[in-house]
């Protein structure tokens, strides 16, 4: 179990780290080497998505003992738990949300609630609703305006602040909608209801989502090539409907995401069982305890700094500067991590939680 949590803490650390860059990209800009913005692009979704997978992996490991024991004064007490920690989030995110509309944490809530329901239900049961959520939201987009609210010049959603434009933009088409993203968080679900004990299930699930990613970049390359015939225009409009790209979530980004975040928590995992001395593993294991308080931080701190010490609008800076000043963040994360945990249990925000909450 110590080395399980171990794995499942360094991959926490490694997502954070992920949407670091991204989210440094997108504020600061991405003007300058291609090659650089090209592999910057390949966290876009992929880190958030492994963030949200990893939610659902702790769910099922703080529910497991109480749901195989049929202890059901211990499950309602988990239960409560939870809506009280989503809540929490919920919150904050939405705390912060005028400085930074990118946030996943007030999504991150709802995805909570509603695995709540799901939690005590069989493994087949949470599969079927994660499935079902991924196959939903291209059929609601026969129905509803993807761009509704939008305005992507700028990505300001325009009547956020407004009922109708604020549950349209947390259920359908903001930046982590509740449909499907609450899918990943289903998936973690029943991922962390299996054995992760067993190493042999966790290298078969290290082959097999590997193989499901490069099916789904093949297949996702080979519709756009095959159906846009050369034609640029239909490229990038086949590229929004059968490419990678977590806006709009469409299937082949959902199991794409979902593979990949099956790839990099079973690749820590076994990485942590066998290194689980090294000083890599121990410092990313300090960081992925703290991961709440990077995230807060990485918008607040992160952004703020370069704010207050640059009178240049924000989105002017390069790839380069926007790509070191993350990885420089990330490393004061791991560093202060490693500090604060010497000293203390638990993070700075994770800490006010657990006194609010209890």
């Amino acid at each position: 179990m110590k080395k399980r949590i171990v794995g499942i803490d360094v991959a926490r650390a490694l997502a954070v780290m992920g949407m670091i860059i991204v989210n440094f990209r997108i504020v600061f800009g991405e003007s300058g080497s291609n090659w650089l913005r090209n592999i910057s692009h390949l966290f876009d979704g992929k880190a958030a998505a492994t963030f949200v997978v990893l939610a659902g992996v702790g769910l099922a490991l703080i529910s497991n003992s109480a749901i195989k024991n049929q202890d059901r004064e211990k499950l309602n007490i988990i239960r409560k738990k939870i809506m009280l920690r989503a809540a929490f989030l919920f919150v904050v995110g939405l705390s912060y949300i005028w400085i930074w509309p990118a946030d996943i944490l007030h999504f991150y809530g709802v995805y909570m609630i509603l695995t709540v329901w799901l939690i005590n239900k069989r493994p087949q049961q949470i599969l079927i609703a994660t499935i079902g959520l991924i196959l939903l939201y291209p059929l609601l987009m026969t129905l509803l305006d993807y761009e509704t609210g939008w305005d992507f010049t700028t990505l300001e959603y325009l009547d956020l602040w407004t009922l109708e434009g604020f549950i349209r933009n947390l259920f359908y088409n903001g930046f982590h909608p509740v449909i499907p993203w609450a899918a990943f968080i289903f998936f973690g679900l029943w991922y962390g209801k299996q054995d992760l004990n067993d190493n042999q299930f966790v290298k078969n699930s290290l082959k097999v989502s590997s193989l499901v990613f490069v099916a789904t970049q093949l297949v996702s390359i080979g519709l756009i090539h095959f159906l846009s015939q050369e034609n640029y225009s239909d490229k990038q409009d086949l590229t929004s409907i059968f490419g990678t790209s977590p806006m709009p979530p469409l299937p082949i980004y959902m199991i794409s995401g979902i593979s990949v975040s099956v790839i990099i928590i079973s690749a820590c995992i076994l990485l942590a069982q066998r290194y689980e001395n090294h000083a890599i593993i121990s410092a990313l294991h300090k960081t992925g305890q703290l991961a709440l308080t990077f995230y807060v931080g990485h918008v607040v701190i992160g952004m703020g700094i370069v704010e207050e010490l640059t009178s240049q609008p924000l989105s002017s800076f390069s790839i380069e500067f926007s790509t070191l000043y993350a990885l420089i963040f990330s490393a004061c994360c791991i560093l202060f991590a490693v500090v604060w945990l010497k000293y203390n249990t638990q993070g700075p925000l994770e800490w006010v939680m657990r006194k609010l909450l209890n």
